[in-house]
Formats: structure tokens, C-alpha cells, sequence
């Protein structure tokens, strides 16, 4: 018995490393997660543009935790397009993301820089610069869903 629990403990130490190494268990898995990061990444970005055209009254707490969420979402999607066979998976992905992964990962770090500039400019009382940083990540935005992301 005490020899089982060894061979055990071995073989469950020695395979961790291989589901260690990625959050998805398929191709699939991966368009489903950054799918979800995508529409997380949506959701706080509409709300805070609902504030900054005045279609809802500007707050300043909500923008500023808007803009921490998105500082922390826009991480996420970016891990999920380099598991194998997630260019060949369903999903709304073009194909030119992995013919010109140089450019669609300088997009996305450059989002990334976005996020962080907004979040910034939130945790201030000027709107003027809120306003601003949002024009740069939603134009970034849809720059890159006008290159790479399928109607």
C-alpha cells in the first residue's frame, strides 16, 4: 500500500507540469476564453462610453472602476490565440491574425498600454482627459476588429 501511495504521489508530481502549462484543454476552450475576456473587456468599455457621451450621468467612482477592470481585462485574450490549433478553431478570429501575429500582438500590447493610460486618467477629476484616453482605446479597438475579427 505505502508503495502505491509513492508510485502515486510520483506519477501525479511528474504529469502536473503538463496541465500546468495551459489553461485550455483544447482549441475550443481557448475561443471560448478569449471570447469571454472579449465580451468582459465590451462590457466595461460600453459602460464607461455611455458615460462619456452623457447618455448615463458621469461617475466618477464608476469610471475609475471601469477603467481598473479594463486595465486588468485586456490582459487576458492575448495567451488564448497561441494554443495549438486555435487559428484552425470556430470563432470569429481572421485568419491574417496568425499570418501577421508581429503586427495583431503590437496591437494588443499597445491595447494594453491603452487600458493603462485610461486607468490613469480615471483616477483624476478632469473628464476632458478621461475622455481623451477613452478616444485612444476605442479607436485602438476598433482598428484592430476592423483588421482581424470576422463580421
Amino acid at each position: 500500500m505505502k508503495k502505491l501511495l509513492i508510485i502515486s504521489t510520483v506519477l501525479a508530481s511528474v504529469s502536473l507540469p503538463l496541465f500546468a502549462g495551459s489553461a485550455f484543454t483544447d482549441a475550443e476552450d481557448a475561443v471560448k476564453y478569449r471570447k469571454a475576456s472579449f465580451q468582459l473587456i465590451r462590457h466595461n468599455m460600453m459602460d464607461l462610453g455611455d458615460m462619456i457621451r452623457g447618455n448615463v450621468p458621469y461617475d466618477a467612482a464608476r469610471v475609475q472602476k471601469r477603467a481598473t477592470a479594463l486595465a486588468s481585462l485586456t490582459t487576458l485574450p492575448w495567451e488564448a490565440f497561441t494554443v495549438p490549433g486555435a487559428d484552425k478553431a470556430s470563432g470569429d478570429a481572421k485568419a491574417e491574425i496568425w499570418t501577421n501575429l508581429q503586427d495583431f500582438n503590437g496591437r494588443a500590447d499597445q491595447f494594453q498600454k491603452d487600458a493603462l493610460a485610461l486607468q490613469t486618467a480615471a483616477t483624476g477629476a478632469d473628464q476632458a482627459a478621461v475622455k481623451a484616453a477613452f478616444a485612444a482605446f476605442a479607436k485602438n479597438c476598433k482598428a484592430c476588429h476592423d483588421k482581424y475579427k470576422a463580421d
